[in-house]
């Protein structure tokens, strides 16, 4: 039955009566769940209910390890910022969907942004002090710690918004949280309020947005992930229904109308935008505005967008080009702008490309992706049927008495070890609230799953049903060879949604432990026992359905999600699949898949030779916003993200692979952050090992593979430029990196792995001028040929210097002292550079408009440093840049500064101008070291950017990003080299300067002949 909307007279404490049906309560009675803390508020509407509500959340909170909160149906008006501790999560149970309400004109909502509720997180760095409060927490207080990349589990469900009048600044919720956080079944009435969601997280579903400025208003996600939007609905925003930028937006299932601009991506960036089934109603002025032209992280995509009234499908901000619609009601098939890359072994080139038609009508709105669950009077616990959750009592027979007996089982939270498998009906429907507190556990050497032999799952679905699993975790221990967590088999109509699996990475016990997957004890060294379980999620034999949210970190297991020998459809929805020693999603002899913002990672030790996708005898894959990510801490070069054998018709859209991530601490330089950028990314994206072809581009929006034309720009020719011919000097290194010259043109470099500095010549050949453990990172050579060494040894880095004809002479080490001008000195500076505004909001809380990535980086290369290193000869300066540190102040590696992080150091040249990469706008620049190493007056050199750059004597801009690409001085291609493996930094030396080195991880090459 239809709830009615339970009336309050209109106060001036209470927002006024609104004109908009009441929701339907997805939860309408309260589960049997007795760990789980229930508000004790009054509700009517009128009260300050606040306190009472943070006082349920503070309870759940058990010591960062999370919990349920229940907030049963009524009115709630609050008058600051519920604070969500991180892993908790809040379910409105009742009749009615509860709502949170925000008066008129209450204090602290007028100016800026201001949230009703803010998820929040712990000290993700042990940091003590909040680097970076939450701005928009109302009232303001440093000690409020914003969500992190490590916040995970927490959650809102089943709960409305209204916003009163006269909060102009009100935005209903904070979400810039990281795995198995979401929003689902809540209404936003925002009313003359900002927005719906500012900053969101990982996932939402079943939201409606209603008024406001914005129905969304974010920026970058906090683990700079993608965020996946499905089922939702925007309507009447003043300005636009999404604005944001760098968030992953894969929107599935979603209707904007009535609004002026569907999705606006912000002035000066783009995003990994992808829209499936995505519907416009009355869209005055474009359905999506794209800015940032011409760049590759700009990577935009619909399939299948319905327009009804939107004249305008996209509208291009910086240089006013517009897609015009199809006429009054239309389809658009396809859309892709960005990077489109013409096959394997190419480089890519910009385009549009839209495929639409006219319709005479708008079909029916499609089947939700989430399937609801069954009403919650139909949940049989498994506490009726004895079960513990305690985590010693074996619940096995309890569990599968239930499953055989109930087609809805519910867990509540609790962990329930289990000594065989768990065996799902065709149509059970499993049941948790909190994957991270309900967990379906294996001890260690269990007797069913040990020995030598097949898999034996923990949980395993009937062949070809329609089950639902949803909302708990999966632990089959580190011991325990035969496990593999759920082996799926149900049919197209089956749903995986919210699930865990425990192991590895942040694993909670059930005793509160955490297990770590590095410590060694003296009885047990789980290292031993990586990758040696089958796959977490393996769906196989027939299998296939709806995957949503699912999170796959357990480094014992052989993958994190494994599909094999199935035709069956599948859909995988923010899929997160890390920490595995060898592949983090495998694809054999499978058909028919689709996989819309999935995301990898590969950590320093468990993910060093991992590949984030296999693909294997497989055809018809669509892989949509893929992120691939090794960590910032990796220190050994990986071939490729993805590689595939004989496999057909694979369709990658918006596609990035990276290895920089933001960062947020203090130390006794402040409070601040920094985009922490490694030097190891996959080096290629794809590898096809049939064809032996390959794919350099990073960051792209189209590639097709197979028997279908590819679209976007033609076929790329090899890359020619003068009389280039590439030759290798010498090979067989581990990674080198941080070159210099001296004056007669002789190279130096550094295998940082194995702390030996190099010499190359051709007369000499390569030679080992210094072989101490220094970790030495980067070189600089003074006017009396002295090498300045910087090394990441000690907090903030040491700085020494040493003549390379000893190679076991003194060291010098040089102390940093007060920048001052030194005369006829030479300065050198990183050759490329990351800045990007992580961990801090970037939004200008009085004009609403976002710091641009372009300002940010004007502004932060043109800072002066306050300190420098000056070489013993004095012709040489080295600014001091900040060092971030993690771990001890011993720890070797974990340190990043913008000298640490690049592949060299420049100077200027004889123009009096330095030329240098931009990383995170993808774009190489001039400009003028001034005093402090501050550079200024920055012009364009290239709208390419990359590892490194290099400058001729003809101004002519060698740029390192997949091959070499060269640029006249008027900042147009010119030409390419081609370079066997990844070229990773560039600088002119030998006889003359006319020879153009050319370093790789593992090689040296050269092409000589330039007027360097």
């Amino acid at each position: 039955m239809k709830p009615m909307l339970n009336v309050i007279a209109a106060t001036v404490l209470a927002v006024p009566l609104l004109a908009h049906a009441a929701s339907i309560s997805a939860y309408q009675s309260t589960p049997d769940d007795p760990r789980a803390v229930k508000v004790k508020a009054v509700g009517d509407g009128r009260s300050d209910d606040s306190a009472a509500i943070q006082e349920a959340l503070n309870a759940a909170s058990n010591k960062g390890e999370g919990g349920v909160v229940f907030l049963p149906s009524g009115r709630y008006r609050i008058t600051r910022s519920l604070l969500v501790p991180q892993a908790v999560r809040l379910y409105g149970v009742g009749p009615t969907r509860p709502v949170l309400v925000l008066g008129a004109n209450t204090p602290g909502f007028q100016k800026g942004v201001a949230n009703m509720v803010v998820f929040t997180g712990g000290d993700q760095y042990t940091v003590g002090k909040v680097p970076v409060p939450v701005k928009s927490a109302v009232p303001y207080s440093e000690n409020v710690r914003d969500a992190n990349s490590a916040t995970f589990y927490s959650a809102m469900s089943n709960v409305d918004f209204e916003i009163g009048d006269g909060n102009p600044a009100a935005a209903a919720v904070r979400l810039r949280t990281a795995q198995h956080s979401y929003l689902s079944h809540m209404d936003f009435h925002i009313g003359s309020g900002l927005a719906g969601v500012y900053m969101v997280g990982n996932e939402s579903f079943d939201l409606k947005f209603y008024g406001g400025r914005y129905g969304i208003l974010t920026e970058k996600t906090s683990p700079a992930w993608q965020y996946t939007l499905m089922d939702s609905t925007f309507e009447g925003q003043r300005e636009a229904a999404i604005r944001g930028h760098e968030a992953g937006l894969t929107l599935v299932n979603t209707t904007i109308r009535n609004t002026p601009v569907g999705i606006e991506i912000s002035r000066g960036y783009g995003d990994w935008l992808w829209g499936k089934d995505v519907r416009f109603e009355n869209v005055s002025k474009a359905a999506v505005v794209i800015s940032n032209e011409d760049n590759v992280y700009t990577q935009v995509g619909f399939d299948n967008a319905l327009a009804k009234n939107v004249p305008v499908f996209a509208r291009f901000r910086d240089s006013g080009k517009t897609v015009a619609g199809y006429g009054p009601q239309y389809q658009i098939s396809e859309f892709n702008y960005g990077l489109m890359l013409p096959g394997l072994n190419s480089v890519g080139k910009f385009a549009t490309h839209v495929k639409g038609a006219s319709l005479k009508a708008l079909p029916a709105a499609r089947t939700p992706v989430m399937r609801s669950l069954p009403a919650t009077a139909q949940w049989a616990s498994v506490r009726g049927f004895g079960a513990v959750g305690d985590g010693v009592t074996d619940d096995t027979a309890a569990i599968q008495k239930a499953i055989d007996s109930q087609r809805v089982v519910y867990l509540p939270q609790g962990f329930y070890m289990v000594q065989d498998t768990i065996r799902l009906k065709p149509d059970t429907v499993l049941i948790g609230l909190h994957p991270g507190v309900t967990q379906l556990v294996l001890p260690n050497g269990a007797p069913a799953y040990a020995g030598a032999d097949g898999p034996k799952a923990l949980l395993e679905s009937a062949k070809g049903g329609d089950a639902i699993v949803t909302g708990f975790g999966l632990a089959t221990g580190e011991i325990n060879p035969r496990a593999t967590a759920l082996l799926w088999k149900a049919g197209a109509a089956s749903l995986v949604d919210d699930i865990r699996i425990q192991g590895g990475h942040g694993t909670r016990l059930y005793d509160g432990k955490r297990r770590d997957p590095y410590q060694k004890t003296a009885n047990f060294d789980p290292v031993q026992h990586w990758d040696r379980q089958y796959p977490s999620i393996w769906v196989t034999d027939g299998g296939g359905g709806t995957f949503i949210a699912c999170w796959s970190p357990s480094t014992f297991a052989q993958a994190g999600f494994y599909v094999s020998n199935t035709k069956t459809p599948g859909k995988v929805y923010e899929l997160s699949a890390e920490h595995h020693i060898r592949a983090e999603i495998v694809l054999d002899n499978v058909e028919n898949w689709e996989f819309l913002a999935p995301q990898t990672e590969q950590e320093v030790r468990d993910g060093m030779d991992a590949v984030s996708l296999e693909i294997r005898n497989s055809r018809n894959i669509t892989f949509a916003n893929y992120h691939a990510y090794r960590v910032t801490r990796s220190l050994k070069p990986a071939v490729a993200a993805v590689k595939m054998t004989n496999s057909e018709n694979i369709r990658f859209r918006n596609v990035h692979v990276n290895a920089e991530s933001g960062y947020a601490t203090c130390d006794e330089n402040g409070c601040d952050t920094y985009l922490r950028a490694s030097k190891f990314p996959f080096e290629n994206t794809l590898q096809d090992l049939t064809s032996k072809q390959e794919v350099r581009e990073h960051e792209f929006a189209v590639l097709d593979i197979g028997p279908a034309k590819p679209r976007g720009a033609a076929p790329t020719p090899a890359g020619t430029f003068a009389n280039a011919k590439v030759e290798k000097l010498e090979g067989d290194f581990y990674s080198i990196a941080g070159a210099a010259v001296d004056s007669k043109g002789k190279l130096y470099f550094v295998d940082r792995r194995f702390h030996r500095i190099y010499s190359w010549s051709r007369e000499g050949g390569l030679a080992v001028v210094r072989d101490a453990p220094l970790d030495t990172v980067n070189l600089a050579i003074d006017n009396s040929g002295a090498i300045m060494a910087l090394s990441s040894f000690g907090p903030e880095g040491t700085v020494y210097s040493f003549d390379p004809a000893q190679p076991a002479g003194p060291v010098t080490v040089i102390k940093p002292t007060p920048a001052k001008p030194h005369a006829g000195a030479r300065t050198v500076v990183p050759v490329n550079f990351w800045q990007n505004g992580e961990f801090r909001d970037q939004l200008n809380f009085d004009t609403y408009e976002f710091t641009t990535l372009a300002e940010m980086f004007a502004r932060d290369v043109a800072l002066p440093k306050q300190r420098e290193y000056v070489s013993p000869d004095g012709s040489l300066v080295l600014p001091a840049y900040r060092v971030f540190k993690q771990g001890p102040a011993d720890h070797l590696g974990w340190r990043w500064s913008d000298t640490l992080d690049t592949y060299g150091l420049v100077s200027a040249g004889a123009n009096g101008r330095v030329v240098f990469t931009n990383g995170s706008e993808n774009r190489t620049f001039s400009g003028v070291i001034g005093a402090g190493g501050g550079i200024t007056d920055l012009r364009l050199a290239a709208n390419r950017g990359g590892e490194s750059a290099a400058v001729d004597r003809n101004g002519n801009v060698y740029v390192a990003n997949g091959q070499v690409f060269v640029y006249g001085p008027d900042g147009k291609e010119i030409g390419r080299i081609d370079v066997p493996e990844r070229p990773l930094q560039l600088i002119f030396g030998g006889a003359g300067g006319r020879t153009l080195f050319i370093l790789t991880h593992r090689s040296l090459y050269a092409a000589g002949g330039f007027d360097a």
